[in-house]
């Protein structure tokens, strides 16, 4: 136990010297109950739906990868009137969460009015359900502001879709500050939640020109995915059985953040592509072993990891603005 103590002790430290103008404590003074009341809201949100903790998690990293972590991902409209990033194909109806963060938002706006921007409320909410699902607490560096922009059009290239070749996935984290284990490690969110047919059923009937299937897919995992998401020239009305079913990506713990995620993708049982092709290539291959195989070092580096995403291109001090309503902008 002390042990631990000195470990969060020196961690704190060396994250208030890691750049950015982020602290950890940052509204100790002016708002001291903020990541209490964070706390209780997403407990009491992923108690009414566990699926909500893998949302919050998504919402964090979505939001930080398209111009950093400014809230740009909460906006419904802008000044401009241009379409907002929300109106991706990438976020859109597939976002979960949005009503604990305006929850949230609504009791730090009675408590400390225009204090706590709708950024750090976001970096606060994943490191809850990161807590929640079964890996340690972490201190959070706050001090972010939110932005007064949000476009639909900055979301190419920067959002690493599930088709998308796993060297194109490695460029953007590395543009964004992270490294490329940091981008396996990172992965490792996707041990919670679920995907949809749409994003996944090419490789069970459409994989290319010389494979109908993935031939990196296990083969009874296949034929439960198969199962889930019917083809549709062979299942009549096969998209409306579909809907919005959730397919999850551990449907044997789906809401659990834990390293057998890198265990089933060394036997080809990943739900998406680009999840896969990190067990196969040469150069994320061994970090998949490694982090398969020590759970330990896994959830201390997904920690880690979570505080580093939390700083990629952040606004502070006198930049951007504190937002009212983490909707629109003041």
């Amino acid at each position: 136990f002390l042990f631990f103590l000195f470990y969060m002790s020196a961690q704190e430290a060396a994250i208030r010297h890691m750049g950015n103008d982020l602290e950890v404590g940052f509204y100790n003074q002016t708002c001291p109950r903020a990541e209490q009341i964070v706390a209780d809201v997403v407990s009491r949100g992923i108690e009414t739906n566990p699926r909500n903790a893998a949302g919050l998690i998504r919402l964090f990293f979505h939001d930080c990868f398209v111009n950093g972590c400014d809230a740009s991902l909460l906006l419904d409209t802008t000044p401009s009137g241009e379409s907002v990033e929300k109106d991706a194909g990438a976020n859109g109806a597939t976002l979960r969460g949005l009503d604990i963060i305006d929850e949230i938002k609504t009791q730090l706006e009675q408590q400390c009015p225009g204090t706590v921007s709708c950024a750090d409320i976001l970096a606060f909410a994943s490191r809850e359900a990161v807590a929640r699902s079964g890996l340690s607490n972490y201190p959070v560096p706050a001090g972010r502001r939110d932005s007064l922009s949000s476009r639909v059009v900055d979301i190419p290239g920067n959002i690493p879709g599930a088709k998308l070749r796993l060297d194109a996935i490695v460029e953007i984290f590395t543009r964004k500050g992270l490294t490329i284990e940091e981008m396996v490690v990172l992965t490792g969110a996707h041990s919670v939640g679920a995907s949809h047919c749409r994003f996944f059923d090419y490789r069970l009937y459409n994989f290319s020109t010389t494979h109908r299937r993935d031939p990196n897919l296990n083969t009874a995992y296949a034929n439960f995915l198969s199962s889930m998401c019917p083809a549709q020239q062979f299942f009549l009305f096969a998209e409306l059985i579909r809907g919005d079913q959730p397919v999850y990506f551990d449907h044997l713990s789906p809401n659990r953040l834990e390293n057998t995620f890198y265990l089933k993708l060394l036997q080809g049982i990943a739900l998406l592509e680009s999840d896969q092709a990190m067990a196969n290539t040469p150069g994320t291959r061994e970090i998949v072993n490694r982090m398969a195989f020590n759970p330990g070092e896994w959830s201390n580096k997904f920690s880690q990891a979570m505080i580093r995403l939390g700083m990629v291109e952040v606004l502070t001090g006198i930049e951007g603005e504190i937002r009212k309503d983490c909707r629109a902008v003041n």
